[in-house]
């Protein structure tokens, strides 16, 4: 499948994470990909992930709802647009009321797993379709937000999950 990137191109539309985890690719992309370990670590501090929804196919769903300290849910909603275990995923991210998979996602993820040495060089890019939008999501707290996330990501895989 030939994915091309919002924005055409730029990369000031792009807001991306890295990090080298302790643990093989094949084990951070389980942790991505089953929804009984993407509950546990989905989300910055203090919220929970109680439902993932996820149709792990090209055109699948994937949707997870995510719980605040102070009540407040989250919803967000994408579709699929290209798996390559244990590799990559590729999916729509919208997370703003009333929108629906047929409407233009607010982002398109694309989540790597590159093997370093039996580690993982985990990498999240975030594409939006214009600087607006992309400056909404950096000020909403991207690098915080995604930073915690992978915190939490970093514990499951090191820590809960069996190899």
């Amino acid at each position: 499948m030939s994915l091309e990137r919002p924005g055409q191109g730029s990369a000031q539309h792009e807001l991306s994470i890295s990090r080298l985890i302790d643990a093989p690719p094949a084990k951070v992309f389980r942790a991505w990909t089953e929804p009984q370990w993407l509950t546990q670590w989905w989300g910055p501090y203090g919220m929970t992930t109680p439902e993932c929804e996820m149709q792990l196919w090209v055109g699948g769903v994937f949707r997870t709802l995510m719980h605040a300290a102070d009540g407040a849910e989250y919803l967000n909603q994408g579709v699929f647009l290209d798996i390559v275990a244990p590799r990559r995923l590729v999916f729509t991210d919208a997370f703003l009321p009333g929108w629906v998979p047929s409407e233009k996602a607010f982002m398109t993820v694309v989540v790597t797993f590159d093997d370093e040495l039996g580690r993982t060089r985990y990498t999240a890019r975030a594409w939006h379709w214009n600087a607006s939008d992309c400056r909404t999501h950096d000020e909403m707290g991207f690098y915080q937000g995604w930073g915690e996330s992978l915190d939490r990501l970093v514990e499951v895989v090191t820590q809960r999950m069996p190899d």
